[in-house]
């Protein structure tokens, strides 16, 4: 049986490779016991702020064996987004790297499946599924277990040799398979970059988020008005935010992605500051077309522009 696992592992991670992932480690599907008591703390404090979702499901964002019946296995897969362009004026409006491009999820959700299909066809009789940030599984944390890297001081997974502008991804799937060993090393050291430069100071102690601080709850997960108290510290932000991944010393490994679905739109990147300030609905839907700043809509994205001009 261990044979047959370790052969099993080597072909999944070497196809998950060729679909264009980064790395793809494995897990033991368990019971998450250590990240349980962080979870509960985090949501009893309401660092969640309107994120209702995070509250629903609290076992099975614990127990993948809850989301798939006989689940022996979580593969865990990480994808490239860090793009070679960046938008040209610097005083423009920003959005997150990761939004540059066609939707991330329906992008990962293909790959995802091809390697299902792929496990099922070389492999046999397999059952499992596929999650992209969607449902209630805790990508970092089974990134950690699968040695792909460890959790940062922002949240955020980051990897030795590529940083963390990646996207995680999980197959969740009935096979035993061989299981790499946790990520143990926490490399971030004495560092308190991200912490010093988070101009809402929504990192309220490492590795902890009040995410109702968060310039990326602010402009995609909020549904109502932005408080007047966070005026003069959005820097220039109006869909997601990068700063504590742009200060982040890890990240001068990043490497230019290599996913074509991936390529920002070039009129998105030219637009210029009066660009954005005049932008109408019918230009949004052009430029946003497959894109995850869609999740906004043209009302939510307007609102995090009036709010830039009062500041």
């Amino acid at each position: 049986m261990y044979n047959n696992a370790a052969k099993y592992s080597e072909l999944i991670k070497a196809e998950a490779i060729r679909l264009g992932f980064m790395q793809c480690g494995i897990a033991k599907a368990d019971f998450l016991e250590e990240e349980a008591p962080r979870l509960e703390k985090w949501l009893k404090q309401e660092r969640h702020g309107q994120m209702g979702y995070m509250e629903n499901h609290f076992d099975k964002r614990l127990d993948p064996r809850l989301l798939v019946e006989g689940a022996r296995s979580v593969i865990s897969l990480s994808l490239n987004y860090f793009p070679e362009q960046k938008q040209t004026d610097p005083n423009a409006p920003k959005i997150s790297k990761y939004a540059y491009g066609t939707d991330y999820h329906q992008v990962i959700k293909d790959k995802l499946f091809e390697l299902l299909n792929f496990i099922k066809s070389e492999i046999g009789e397999v059952a499992g599924r596929a999650f992209v940030d969607s449902a209630p599984v805790l990508d970092r944390a089974w990134a950690k277990r699968s040695g792909i890297g460890w959790i940062g001081k922002n949240s955020n997974l980051i990897n030795k040799k590529s940083g963390s502008f990646f996207f995680l991804a999980e197959l969740i799937i009935d096979l035993e398979l061989s299981y790499d060993l946790p990520f143990a090393t926490d490399h971030c050291g004495t560092c308190t970059k991200c912490i010093d430069a988070c101009p809402t100071e929504a990192i309220i102690s490492p590795y902890v988020i009040d995410a109702k601080k968060c310039i990326s709850y602010l402009t995609i997960e909020l549904r109502e008005e932005i408080d007047t108290g966070f005026k003069d510290k959005m820097q220039n932000w109006i869909f997601g935010c990068d700063i504590c991944q742009d200060v982040c010393p890890w990240n001068r490994f990043s490497a230019p992605h290599t996913e074509p679905a991936f390529q920002p739109n070039a009129q998105l990147l030219q637009m210029k500051k009066e660009d954005w300030l005049d932008i109408t609905e019918d230009v949004f839907k052009t430029i946003f077309k497959n894109s995850a700043v869609k999740r906004t809509k043209f009302k939510g994205l307007t609102r995090n522009i009036d709010f830039l001009k009062t500041s």
